[in-house]
């Protein structure tokens, strides 16, 4: 067991159940058929530690909170406990706070409250609870709605809110919890003016979330899914159960960096399972992805779009040495991949780069440059600019995998599906771009040491290289220029 795990597990000891295993834990063995996962315990502290206040349904928290000194435990007795009767009212924690919910005590916000916890004081606890019935803002939160940091997030059932169950924040914990049906996230890991670091996400089932599907309200809004990560410098994302989100599953997006993605279950998200955007040095090591993108593959495949939708897409990400992390890939190993909509695709805009108005993240820049502005004319046509103003898809390693995929998957007919794909867009925009006409297709295929081997394919899989239009067989995928897959198995054929 690792020290994270042990730790982990030390804490939760109050708990009625504690969660020794998970679904992520042997990837494949459990589905939501199974009634396996966090969602279906009982969350709760069964008795008050010695010293606790303990706050009885109709007790005012926000003032007890007020009136105890910093570090004070709370125990919230079984039954509904409210806040004041407006969107302002919250409980603002103090340093080393614990807010402790027995079995059967639920915290609800009555579509009133905006916010359960909030402000920003460092070490906080919150365990046990059943917080529901919030309506944060767009791209807000319920608990932890300031991101403060040092929070502990563990053992609760936090439902049917609007916006984000949670914030997340530096050295902040998110063990054990449930985080269903939330309008907006499960977690949005976003703090004004950044500095989100050591993030552990740990042991969650994260499912249902999107329910006011926001894609839809704001259309490109890139603001949905089960968990939304910007600006994160060291995460863990390790054993959750991710389903059934109404987006992408795990969604990292803007100048993260350093992240370890490992012996999750990701599975029936209704796009990808992972999307990685622009941004830096991941591991995904020992995950199951099953059935992800099903819903958006489909749809785009019927309305003849050809971009290959993938159960994991890096989008303009790579490794990148410069950055201090625990690898300097992007490593993709030992994972399993069953019945998604394809498998992964490695893509790079090449209209897409620092101070070019097709860049989403308009105020944002890579790491590497120091300021939007640095990236013009005529300095950006030469190095070290031409590179560094660029977010690359580079140095992704794709690696002892397994591949499988049911041709008879709904929508298969338009042969859009059951793809593997590294590619680029032919540059247009803006007229003193650099990366104009086949610059970056060249790149992210030939040059940025972006590799797949030793991997293991079931089923009449397809390749896409350089751009949309070049459909590869096998014996293409495999074969110069493209040189890809050394030593990985097709159906019963031989490795090295």
């Amino acid at each position: 067991m690792n020290t994270r795990s042990a730790r982990a597990l030390s804490i939760a000891i109050c708990l009625v159940i504690v969660q020794v295993a998970f679904p992520g834990a042997v990837p494949g063995e459990e589905d939501e058929e199974s009634g396996f996962g966090v969602c279906d315990t009982v969350v709760g502290v069964i008795d008050a530690p010695a010293g606790a206040v303990v706050v009885a349904p109709g007790t005012d928290l926000t003032a007890q909170t007020s009136a105890n000194p910093a570090g004070t435990t709370f125990w919230l007795s079984p039954g509904t406990h409210t806040l004041a009767a407006d969107q302002y009212g919250q409980v603002m924690p103090k340093t080393g706070n614990v807010y402790l919910g027995a079995p059967g005590a639920v915290l609800d916000g009555r579509g009133i409250n905006r916010a359960a916890f909030t402000q920003n004081a460092t070490g906080v606890v919150i365990r046990g609870l059943t917080i529901r019935g919030f309506v944060a803002d767009h791209n807000q939160g319920v608990v932890n709605h300031d991101s403060a940091p040092g929070w502990v997030i563990e053992g609760n059932r936090i439902e049917e809110n609007d916006g984000a169950a949670l914030m997340a924040g530096p050295g902040q914990r998110v063990l054990g919890n449930c985080l269903r049906n939330n309008g907006q996230y499960g977690i949005n890991a976003y703090r004004t003016g950044g500095g989100i670091t050591d993030l552990l996400i740990e042991g969650n089932e994260i499912t249902g979330n999107n329910t006011d599907d926001w894609e839809t309200q704001l259309p490109g809004c890139g603001c949905t899914g089960g968990v939304k990560f910007w600006a994160v410098d060291g995460a863990d994302i390790i054993g959750n159960w991710v389903h059934h989100n109404h987006g992408a599953g795990l969604w990292a997006d803007t100048n993260n960096n350093d992240f370890v993605i490992e012996d999750n279950l990701i599975e029936d998200n209704a796009a990808e399972g992972l999307f990685y955007e622009i941004s830096y040095n991941l591991v995904v090591s020992g995950n199951t992805f099953r059935r992800n993108a099903l819903i958006q593959g489909r749809r785009r495949a019927l309305a003849g779009d050809n971009f290959p939708v993938a159960s994991v897409y890096i989008s303009e990400s790579g490794g990148e040495p410069r950055l201090d992390a625990r690898t300097d890939l992007i490593d993709i190993r030992g994972n399993m991949f069953s019945d998604n909509w394809s498998g992964i695709t490695l893509w790079e805009n090449a209209d897409r780069f620092c101070n070019s108005p097709a860049n989403t993240s308009t105020l944002s820049c890579t790491p590497l440059v120091p300021a939007v502005t640095s990236c013009a004319p005529p300095d950006i046509a030469q190095p070290p600019l031409y590179d560094d103003c660029r977010w690359k898809t580079q140095r992704v390693s794709v690696h002892d995998n397994t591949f499988e995929f049911d041709p008879d998957t709904p929508g298969c007919e338009t042969l859009m599906c059951g793809r593997m794909a590294v590619l680029s867009n032919y540059g247009t925009y803006p007229a003193w771009s650099p990366y104009r006409a086949s610059v970056v297709s060249e790149a992210i295929t030939f040059d940025q040491d972006n590799r797949w081997y030793d991997n293991k394919y079931y089923g009449p899989w397809t390749f896409v290289a350089h751009d949309t239009s070049r459909r590869l067989s096998i014996d293409q995928w495999v074969a110069a220029p493209y040189n890809q897959d050394t030593c990985s198995t097709f159906g019963e054929s031989e490795g090295c």
